[in-house]
């Protein structure tokens, strides 16, 4: 049975390995076949075409093939569009990428979740600082949403009981949404986390998550993190433990 073989495939680079002196292992992210491991032959030698294009958070279009776990890259094309993210902008590109390494299993495809990353992506580059928290929260919620490990947000978890639109609900990693206290500043009103949780389901959710996080980003930013943490298995991502030694410093 003949290799089977994926040509001008959507994608970008999460991480590289080294593999020999001259070759990589590329952990992508590609629309339809999901989170993939290639092996990039004499990328590494300075004669190679595949050297100044496989770079993180790059929309690349990819041909690979193989019957092995970790299949061979043939071909990468550049596909333009915006320069390399620099600064606290590069560093939230790789944050989203660890994320996508922990929580992604290997080739299960989620072409939606892609189409949101690469507009995150498009946010970061574009160095509209104004907007990067909430892109990055919208994010967050619809990779949860995604893969299964967000709670509805229009009723507490445990007791399915509805919310009142004027108390506070926190969102915490054992217990999904619960009520809390008023003065939990990690925490939203009913009627904030509904109108999240109408906007997850639209068809095309990531314009309409954006806008919805841009009032709330500060209060959903621990708590998501806190949720994350948890199902990546880690009390601090190495992006964000990165992010607070370079601040130390």
């Amino acid at each position: 049975m003949a290799a089977k073989r994926i040509s001008d495939e959507p994608a970008y680079v999460l991480h590289r390995y080294d593999w020999s002196e001259t070759s990589l292992i590329l952990e992508v992210f590609t629309r339809h076949q999901g989170r993939m491991a290639l092996v990039a032959k004499g990328v590494k030698r300075p004669s190679s075409s595949f050297r100044p294009i496989l770079l993180p958070l790059q929309p690349l279009h990819l041909a690979f093939g193989g019957d092995a776990e970790i299949k061979t890259l043939k071909a990468a094309e550049w596909q333009g569009g915006h320069v390399m993210p620099t600064g606290d902008a590069l560093m939230s590109g790789y944050y989203l990428n660890e994320l996508l390494l922990n929580l992604l299993a290997r080739e299960d495809p989620h072409p939606l979740l892609f189409d949101v990353y690469a507009s995150v992506v498009q946010v970061i580059a574009s160095e509209h600082g104004e907007v990067l928290e909430s892109a990055l929260r919208a994010f967050e919620l619809l990779l949860l949403r995604e893969i299964g490990l967000l709670p509805l947000l229009d009723a507490q978890t445990m007791t399915l009981l509805a919310l009142h639109p004027t108390e506070r609900y926190s969102l915490v990693p054992e217990g999904g949404l619960r009520q809390t206290n008023e003065t939990d500043r990690a925490s939203l009103s009913g009627a904030q986390w509904m109108a999240l949780q109408a906007v997850l389901g639209e068809r095309v959710p990531f314009t309409t998550t954006l806008r919805a996080c841009a009032d709330v980003a500060t209060e959903l930013k621990p708590q998501l993190r806190t949720l994350l943490n948890y199902h990546c298995g880690v009390s601090t991502l190495r992006t964000r433990q990165m992010m607070i030694d370079l601040q130390n410093l």
